[in-house]
């Protein structure tokens, strides 16, 4: 008699190395997807971005993007906070994950600057100080661009050559 199929210990086994193969698989898969410093600070950094417009439009108040190149990190303030207040801000300012840096920022009418400290306006009538970010980890390179009036950001994967004043006309 030819039985045709298959047995519930060939089933077994064939489960057994699937689940096997993702438990190893898996774990790898999600550092590389979570621990990728460029990225996550990319993300961070456009997060922040999109809710200082938003925080400015609603609060009818300016606030300030504000980079340190230096210690790569960065940290907000409102216009009308007191020098003190904006120091305890600076205090808390977001950290970048080891190895990323901001490589350096292009603002409209300013030179390239590698290395101090960079503020960016953000309007209380929507509109933001044209900005151009580079951020760099090892190789790889990530590119941020602050249109003024856009309420979208760019974002390119590399270092890309845009100059704040070639914005004006987007």
């Amino acid at each position: 008699m030819k039985k045709n199929g298959y047995t519930l210990v060939e089933l077994a086994l064939v489960v057994f190395l699937l689940g096997l193969m993702l438990t190893l698989a898996v774990p790898k898969v999600r550092e590389n997807l979570l621990s990728d410093g460029l990225k996550s600070t990319e993300r961070r950094l456009i997060g922040a971005i999109r809710q200082l417009r938003a925080d400015a439009v609603r609060e009818q108040v300016d606030y300030v993007l504000a980079l340190d190149l230096d210690s790569p990190g960065f940290w907000t303030y409102s216009q009308d906070m007191t020098p003190e207040k904006r120091d305890e801000m600076r205090k808390k300012s977001v950290q970048f994950p080891a190895g990323v840096k901001i490589k350096d920022v292009s603002q409209l009418g300013l030179e390239n600057k590698p290395d101090g400290e960079i503020v960016i306006k953000f309007y209380r009538q929507g509109h933001i100080q044209p900005t151009v970010i580079h951020l760099a980890q090892e190789e790889r390179f990530a590119t941020i661009v602050l249109s003024p009036f856009l309420s979208n950001l760019k974002v390119y994967d590399t270092y890309a050559e845009i100059t704040p004043e070639g914005m004006e006309t987007e």
